[in-house]
């Protein structure tokens, strides 16, 4: 198994392509499953669970081609074509599936156009419980027949879906999504109260729209679907990934560089980009996209509570704490969105960072250094916050368990050795 090398304490400067987002990827990639043309998605990330999900599909009976570089896009994305005319195969196996908690996307549209599917109960980052009640409860509701057995979700639909109102008792993502896809198809109107407002979620919508799904309301917590008895082909671009976009912008401020992210957009992050300058970060627009300098002096410590979009995300979070563990003064990170997400407090700690844990709350308080060290992934974004401490670390830190790194970041150690980091990937053994 690989691990990644650090040598800490250089500046970052130069600029960085910032790539299609892999949460916006995947339900779009699943989104192929509602039509029998076909759908070409373009500004897509070369990451490991992209592959996931194109292996889960092509066992569904999707055909798959890739297409190489868009030769549109500033970041280098790739285009897949993807046409799911030849659906043999509706069972979602658990050795799939289990890879990757993003699968469970595969559901709505499956039962949907075929009337039926069997989804196993998916994995992915051990961050919480992350329950599917949603996803299931919302398929109820449109009169899915569900029954868990053996691991599996088995519902069941032969006479189609039905619009009725879904009321989320929480905002979910993956729920949105999957209720978006299944209610396109649907016979008659179904509203989604408390839907979900992130950009992925009205980056699908769009996608969906273009193929031909009636959808009003997006990007509000109320979303109006009509039911169509069959959507076609279309293309799609990518939204760009405002966490990829967040985590190279706080790289840039920990280590008092000045990077262009090319293709970011500072609309997406808003609440991140608050809590930057008022932490004594400078963003600036530019023709293709925005630069991130250190404004005069040190980092000063921020509060931050994540929320649903627009909130702060969940998704930044253990990298803004690897931000202010070098920031003057203290600071207070709240996590409301999922539980067992301070993993990477530990690690952090082993390399000097001063943080002490009450319950759902994190106060760091910032020291003069960190200091290089072995540390250990235990999910994806815990993995790259501790690329942000070993690149001001002193010394040399050693990153194990990296295939976390691969699920969610392309490229990394290649973006920021162009930036002037002293970063490697090498072998177990090295």
């Amino acid at each position: 198994m690989d691990k990644i090398r650090i040598r800490g304490g250089r500046p970052l400067h130069g600029s960085i392509p910032i790539s299609g987002a892999k949460n916006a990827a995947l339900p779009l990639m699943a989104a192929s499953l509602l039509s029998d043309e076909t759908l070409t998605l373009s500004n897509l990330p070369q990451l490991a669970d992209i592959q996931t999900m194109s292996r889960l599909l092509a066992q569904h009976g999707v055909d798959l081609h890739l297409n190489g570089a868009d030769p549109a896009s500033a970041t280098g994305g790739r285009v897949l074509e993807l046409n799911a005319s030849g659906i043999d195969n509706t069972t979602a196996p658990y050795d799939l599936v289990r890879k990757m908690r993003a699968s469970v996307l595969v559901l709505g549209p499956l039962v949907a156009r075929h009337g039926k599917a069997a989804v196993s109960l998916p994995g992915g980052c051990a961050i919480g419980t992350r329950p599917v009640d949603l996803h299931i409860d919302g398929l109820k509701a449109l009169g899915a027949e569900i029954d868990l057995r053996e691991g599996y979700i088995h519902a069941s639909a032969p006479n189609g879906l039905t619009g009725a109102h879904v009321v989320f008792p929480k905002v979910s993502v993956g729920a949105t999504e999957n209720m978006l896809m299944a209610a396109s198809l649907a016979k008659g109107e179904t509203v989604l109260l408390n839907a979900a407002r992130e950009p992925e979620v009205e980056d699908l919508a769009a996608c969906l729209v273009a193929m031909g799904a009636k959808i009003e309301g997006i990007g509000t917590d109320r979303v109006t679907i009509q039911g169509v008895d069959a959507l076609h082909g279309a293309r799609h671009q990518v939204v760009a990934d405002r966490i990829e976009t967040g985590t190279y912008a706080m790289a840039a401020a920990a280590t008092g560089g000045e990077v262009e992210l090319v293709g970011g957009r500072l609309d997406l992050i808003e609440a991140v980009g608050t809590g930057l300058q008022a932490a004594g970060v400078e963003l600036s627009h530019t023709e293709t996209g925005f630069k991130v300098s250190r404004a005069n002096g040190p980092l000063t410590g921020v509060d931050v509570m994540t929320e649903p979009f627009p909130g702060f995300p969940t998704d930044l979070q253990a990298q803004t704490m690897a931000l202010m563990t070098t920031a003057e003064g203290a600071s207070m990170i709240t996590e409301t969105i999922f539980e067992n997400r301070f993993m990477h407090v530990p690690e952090l700690a082993r390399m000097g960072a001063n943080i002490t844990v009450h319950g759902a709350s994190a106060l760091v308080r910032g020291v003069p250094r960190l200091t290089g060290a072995p540390v250990m992934a235990t999910d994806l974004r815990a993995s790259v916050s501790l690329v942000i401490a070993g690149l001001v670390a002193e010394g040399e830190t050693v990153l194990n368990r990296v295939y976390h790194l691969d699920r969610g970041y392309e490229r990394l150690e290649q973006k920021l050795a162009g930036c002037g980091a002293d970063i490697e990937r090498v072998a177990d053994d090295a």
